[in-house]
């Protein structure tokens, strides 16, 4: 059981769990990168600075690109990112919560009151001052540090409360991304700036044209980033709008089917160009925002974004620059907005739009969890720190720094609190909290039909576990022996719909015509259980053979199964499979939602559980 689970968990996880699991596993990485940014700048006199000062260029010809380490780093290597955050963004417009437009509105709401009140704040501390020009340092979240943290201190924390605050913090980011290039830009050169645009739109022409192939768009994603380093504009703007341009969406079947066919041509003919042909097509059947994911998101988690903290987060602390710091505007302006100004913000919006629109928009979690997520979103780190050094140098930049620090630990902990607090209520209570009792959004199309599915278990129950699976599927047969155990549960029904893979598995479609073919005469799920427990064992003999170990009017069977009676049904569950995005097997839905993660015992379990209280609440609501 175990080595099976390790692949099926490395098989079946998502973009976004892995994106939340990155993340979350980094936090560490860049906290420690910090540590030693800290412990370097203080012990080794004056050579952090040094290092990071030194120039590094790239000559190309008459042309050369001229930076320091710190700005390769912030402005070359941040670039990328920005690209995985607007990836992130862009996969939940496209299959996530946010694919209802309405859900947008409270997020990207308290996304941009969530700034404009931080500002405010730290205009109001340093007034007529010298700190008042370093006003974008106080407005944005680090996406990645605030995740990871998010999953330290509060591990059970809801996933669409890490979902609300990515939209939080992508709004803010892109906001604040517009700030540098319109505050914090000292001159703008139009032509660079024009040609950027050019390349920008030339990538929507090819995206048009459906151009798949991601070399085809390295050229310009390079070329736009030294036009908008020319521009004098931070390039790192760039990789956010290259990211949120990447559509998302699951593998269509037919793309599979092509792959699947070029693949049986490789196996019977092992040439290099269709070895070539084969590679190609099973890479593009899957979308570019998932294959971008996959190849940026371990890079900018484990090593840029700890590798712009060691570059930045360097203070020389003393006594006298402690005693000056305590008291200065910037330190405290910085601390005051994201400490007290996130949090009231992201709670206010949420509130008022609530409030306003009667509940019809809403967060999609509870209170606590959008508490959580505004004070989490008090740790400003990467743009911060951009805008930092922008804005300021000496010790005013010191003290911005120092600023953005404590605010993120205080942060935290305040975070960790307010969570720890929530868990100590009442079962029910907490549940709400944290959940909410907003509508989730359902995948399943269409929705479960005791007259018409197959279905096991109590129809009064509170969770439906749907699969869609192939009866030669071996993932399918593995995770037989996983949802008989689940079904141990009083409380669960489950539902199987045919999706024979018949481009893989040839002999999947007959398999399910002899299971609908058995139901005709009451005895689908146990025709079900023997096909899967054979699944070696499928041709028109071993059916029949089935059929008569079940009793069944053999010769019926043997007519139905031959002339497709029940065929039609078929038909019906691979049209729904095609209407909720399914593809392969086994697929999973709980309550209408599709599963995400992998499928085996624990995993199932929770996501059941957490079906089950969200049904407990919506029942209260009612």
């Amino acid at each position: 059981m175990s080595d099976t689970q390790t692949v099926w968990r490395r098989r079946v996880t998502t973009p976004v769990r892995a994106f939340l699991r990155t993340e979350a596993g980094s936090a560490g990485v860049l906290v420690f990168a910090i540590v030693v940014a800290m412990v370097w700048a203080n012990v080794a006199d004056g050579s952090y600075e040094n290092f990071w000062h030194t120039d590094l260029s790239i000559h190309l010809g008459d042309g050369r690109v001229e930076l320091t380490l710190r700005e390769w780093v912030n402005s070359g290597l941040m670039t990328l990112f920005f690209l995985v955050v607007g990836l992130e963004a862009r996969r939940e417009f496209d299959l996530g919560d946010l694919r209802d437009r309405r859900r947008f509105i409270l997020p990207a709401a308290a996304g941009i009151v969530g700034m404009i009140l931080p500002v405010s704040i730290f205009l109001a501390v340093n007034h007529g001052g010298p700190g008042a020009t370093g006003w974008g340092v106080a407005m944005s979240t680090d996406t990645a540090l605030a995740l990871g943290l998010l999953a330290l201190v509060g591990k059970r924390v809801p996933d669409q409360a890490r979902l609300f605050l990515v939209t939080v913090s992508v709004v803010d980011d892109l906001v604040a991304l517009l700030v540098i290039a319109i505050f914090y830009t000292d001159e703008i050169s139009m032509m660079p700036l024009i040609v950027a645009i050019v390349l920008f739109a030339a990538t929507l022409v090819l995206k048009r044209l459906k151009v798949r192939t991601g070399y085809a768009y390295l050229p310009f994603g390079i070329a736009i980033w030294g036009a908008m380093l020319a521009s004098g504009i931070d390039p790192v703007v760039a990789g956010l709008a290259l990211g949120l341009t990447a559509a998302a969406y699951t593998p269509a079947r037919g793309d599979l089917e092509q792959a699947s066919d070029l693949f049986r041509s490789f196996r019977e003919q092992p040439t290099p160009e269709l070895a070539r042909f084969a590679r190609v097509s099973l890479v593009q059947a899957l979308s570019p925002n998932d294959r971008l994911q996959r190849t940026f998101q371990g890079w900018s988690s484990y090593l840029i974004v700890p590798l712009f903290g060691l570059a930045n987060a360097g203070i020389a602390l003393d006594a006298h620059f402690l005693r000056q710091a305590i008291t200065s505007p910037v330190t405290v302006g910085v601390f005051l907005a994201y400490v007290i100004g996130k949090p009231v913000a992201v709670t206010g919006v949420s509130a008022l739009i609530t409030a306003v629109t009667r509940g019809r928009i809403r967060p999609g979690v509870g209170w606590a969890s959008v508490l959580g997520s505004g004070t989490i979103a008090g740790i400003g780190f990467t743009v911060s720190f951009l805008i930092a050094a922008l804005a300021f140098d000496g010790p005013l930049l010191a003290e911005a720094k120092l600023g953005v620090l404590v605010a993120a630990v205080t942060a935290a902990v305040l975070t960790w609190a307010e969570f720890r607090i929530t868990f100590l209520l009442p079962k029910p209570k907490r549940a709400v909290a944290l959940f909410g009792d907003a509508e989730q959004l359902i995948d399943l199309i269409p929705e479960v039909d005791p007259d018409r599915d197959h279905t096991r278990g109590p129809e009064s129950a509170s969770v439906t576990l749907v699969e869609y699976g192939d009866f030669q599927c071996p993932y399918c047969g593995r995770a037989e022996p996983i949802v008989r155990e689940i079904m141990t549960d009083d409380d669960l029904r489950f539902v199987w719909r045919n999706l024979p893979l018949t481009d893989v598995h040839p002999q999947a479609q007959l398999a399910s015509e002899a299971a609908e073919a058995a139901a005709l005469q009451g005895k689908f799920w146990e025709m079900h259980d023997l096909l899967l427990a054979n699944q070696d064992k499928l041709r028109v003999t071993d059916l029949l053979g089935y059929a008569r170990k079940l009793g069944l009017d053999e010769e019926r069977f043997h007519e139905d199964v031959m002339k497709q009676t029940a065929a039609y049904r078929i038909t019906e569950d691979l049209e729904s499979a095609d209407l909720s995005g399914v593809s392969g097997t086994p697929t999973f839905f709980i309550n209408g939602q599709r599963h995400y993660g992998a499928y085996d015992v624990h995993t199932l379990k929770e996501a059941i559980r957490l079906a089950r209280v969200r049904a407990k609440i919506a029942a209260r609501r009612r």
